[in-house]
């Protein structure tokens, strides 16, 4: 349970297309208990999960599954441009001053290529540099392309390979992931779990539904899948905002 008497930061875990999850996840807090995200002193992203950081900081979406599921090979396929999709929902969404708005509470994780470290980006200063660090926070070798995006003239890949869900060991971080583990919002499991492993700070338990779930983070389901998928997402917020209730106040329909 946290404490909202302290300040407190929320750490999306990258995901992929399982980042629907997050959009069920967010249109529920928003819903009932705002502040617990207009307050929030960071929000920290790597990955699909710095997009929703970037989302909530500032009031702007990106949805790039629905191209993705035109083509029979998914994303796998050679005219799907999985980053380009995403630049352009960026550049024709993100207003002039977002790098303002973001600058010191959007907190985005990278890793450099050069040797592997982890990079925690929260100063912008351009809406272009804005842009170009999510880019190479969503950077998938091989899966995205070859040649990797440069952030300041550094090449940089997925944060999710060095750090998967920022600072989610800094007291009163809220970490969500749309795989059922240890993180404070996700899934519940409800069939058999024979292990738990970790995946560079993401916890996953080793069952047949994060199986599923880890497959629909590199090829989008169809959209009656995506729609359970927003749904659960909600349906966990929900369950997350009730079990701290004594924390927090709002209202149930």
């Amino acid at each position: 349970m946290f404490d909202l008497e302290k300040e407190w930061s929320i750490s999306f875990a990258g995901c992929g297309f399982m980042g629907i999850y997050y959009v069920g996840v967010s249109s529920c807090i928003l819903e009932r208990f705002p502040g617990f995200i207009q307050n929030a002193t960071r929000i920290y992203g790597a990955s699909a999960g710095s997009l929703m950081a970037a989302i909530l900081t500032l009031g702007r979406k990106t949805s790039p599954e629905k191209e993705a599921r035109k083509h029979k090979l998914g994303p796998l396929h050679p005219a799907y441009n999985l980053l380009q999709l995403v630049q352009d929902c960026l550049l024709g969404s993100l207003p002039e001053d977002a790098h303002i708005r973001a600058s010191g509470r959007l907190c985005v994780s990278l890793t450099r290529v050069s040797d592997g470290r982890n990079l925690l980006v929260s100063q912008f200063s351009s809406r272009e540099d804005l842009i170009q660090a999510l880019i190479c926070s969503c950077f998938v070798p091989l899966y995205c392309g070859v040649i990797p995006p440069t952030y300041k003239g550094v090449h940089y890949v997925d944060g999710a390979v060095s750090d998967n869900l920022p600072r989610c060991d800094q007291g009163n971080t809220i970490t969500i992931s749309p795989y059922a583990g240890e993180s404070d919002l996700c899934p519940r499991a409800t069939t058999l779990t024979f292990h738990e492993v970790r995946f560079n700070n993401v916890s996953i338990q080793v069952n047949s539904e994060n199986l599923y779930r880890v497959t629909s983070t590199f090829f989008p389901p169809d959209p009656e899948a995506m729609a359970e998928i927003c749904q659960n997402g909600y349906m966990d917020a929900l369950r997350f905002l009730q079990e701290n209730s004594k924390n927090i106040l709002f209202a149930c329909p």
